[in-house]
């Protein structure tokens, strides 16, 4: 069965996310294709789906609204989106330039129009998706409390931001900031000694891990040392590299919750083999030496 990791009072997540930011890149965008991944997500206990505005140029979560439409689908799911990156595409082609909008009027509209496209009357989580060097902490805080007020918002977090950012946007919300969405992987492990997974741990807030596979720099040739020392390991446990480096992240007491993204039906069909699997220290470390490329001092 798939764990499921607590966040707030009113939201878990199950502990492997299926990400969604590639739905648009898929030969197949029909209805009937989308509910097949949900449909397949949902059979291994993976219930939460990630989206954010931006992704497929504006388009995702349009294509996964009409895939919900008429079915019983959305009743069983926890949808997860974003926010604040202005990037000259899509309904955003006007602007001259990338940026990040953290005001009120940006929000609230991001939020109206992520409720129309998927056809919802609530985001169980909404995630300000970058930190924005020009944000008004006290507006931001207040338009993000407000929509939990309202109902359109179930739950409130942050995407790539630093303990710093994150304290700053806390100091004038009353919504507590329920996870950050970071980059975690055995190729991106920083986080492990920088202090952001220490500084969640401390607060009791579970991580979300974007890109748990590096964007599949894994299984390129400048991770061949790499992904042959994980090989080797991930036999023991009779499945392949990948499972091994979903499970690695599991393991580890933060409560990480990875965000996997794949179009492949058989691949997704095999997300939640990662769950299943026990790495116990050594063998985490076995993984982490492999990655430092040296053995830990």
């Amino acid at each position: 069965m798939m764990p499921r990791i607590k966040l707030t009072d009113s939201l878990s997540l199950s502990n492997i996310v299926y990400g969604m930011w590639r739905l648009g890149d898929d030969a197949d965008t029909s209805p009937a294709h989308i509910q097949a991944k949900i449909e397949s997500c949902l059979a291994q206990g993976i219930t939460s789906m990630d989206q954010a505005d931006i992704y497929g140029g504006y388009e995702a979560e349009e294509i996964l609204g009409k895939a919900l439409k008429g079915t019983g689908l959305r009743d069983q799911i926890e949808i997860i989106t974003k926010c604040d990156i202005v990037a000259p595409v899509g309904r955003h082609s006007g602007a001259r330039v990338k940026y990040y909008d953290t005001g009120r009027e940006h929000i609230t509209q991001s939020v109206d129009d992520s409720l129309r496209l998927m056809g919802i009357e609530q985001i169980d989580l909404l995630l300000i998706h970058r930190p924005d060097p020009m944000m008004d902490h006290h507006e931001t805080g207040r338009a993000l409390d407000d929509l939990v007020a309202s109902g359109k918002v179930g739950n409130i977090g942050v995407s790539n931001f630093r303990p710093w950012d994150s304290e700053l946007l806390q100091s004038a919300m009353k919504t507590p900031i329920a996870t950050n969405q970071i980059e975690i992987s055995v190729l991106e492990h920083s986080p492990f000694t920088n202090g952001d997974i220490a500084w969640l741990q401390q607060r009791g807030i579970a991580p979300m891990a974007w890109s748990p596979l590096a964007g599949g720099t894994l299984f390129q040739a400048e991770s061949k040392v790499l992904h042959d020392a994980m090989a080797d390991i991930a036999a023991r446990f009779d499945v392949d590299v990948g499972t091994l480096a979903v499970a690695w992240l599991l393991a580890h007491p933060a409560r990480i919750i990875p965000v996997m993204g794949t179009n492949n039906l058989d691949r997704i069909a095999t997300l939640g083999r990662a769950a299943e699997i026990a790495i116990d220290r050594q063998t985490w470390f076995e993984i982490y030496t492999a990655a430092l490329g040296r053995e830990v001092a």
